[in-house]
């Protein structure tokens, strides 16, 4: 019992909690991005396209409450196995070498990503930051949004309501 969806974006949050509505009732639904390839046609003619299922972001969030520092920590990210060609697949050695990019927006309002921080690799620099801290002003709740690039090309959301009080 099997359910593959297909979408150019899909809602914050709404693989995970989809999937999890799936498990109980026995369906296995797989989330699946349309490439943005489908629009060229010569891809389209030579088979060059992949459909590639949501990846699953672990993140952590700690508050200090006296300093009003939060600190983000990524603990897991996990690509489907059957997307990956076997090459690649065979020189991942840690989880965090599947992120490309992540970036964070702090205090996002339900509409454009703003990047306020971001760690990435290079040849130079191959190694990733997995932890940011954020200071805030003021006590309040805060949406933050997480966003991962793997190296596929594919993202990956995080949205997490932080409490500063």
């Amino acid at each position: 019992n099997g359910l593959d969806i297909l979408g150019w974006e899909f809602a914050f949050e709404l693989n995970e909690t989809a999937k999890q509505l799936a498990a109980e009732n026995q369906v296995d639904l797989k989330f699946r991005k349309i490439p943005r390839e489908v629009l060229d046609k010569r891809a389209v003619e030579q088979g060059d396209i992949s459909f590639f299922e949501l990846a699953a972001l672990d993140v952590s969030a700690k508050v200090t409450q006296k300093a009003q520092r939060l600190t983000l920590t990524l603990n897991n990210f996990i690509i489907q196995p059957d997307d990956v060609p076997k090459d690649v697949m065979q020189a991942i050695t840690h989880w965090s070498q599947w992120i490309d990019y992540w970036a964070v927006d702090f205090n996002y309002h339900d509409d454009t990503f703003h990047n306020e921080w971001q760690s990435y690799r290079t040849k130079k620099a191959p190694d990733l930051e997995l932890s940011v801290a954020h200071y805030y002003s003021q006590k309040r709740t805060y949406t933050v949004l997480v966003k991962v690039i793997d190296i596929l090309g594919n993202d990956t959301t995080k949205l997490l309501d932080i409490v500063v009080a």
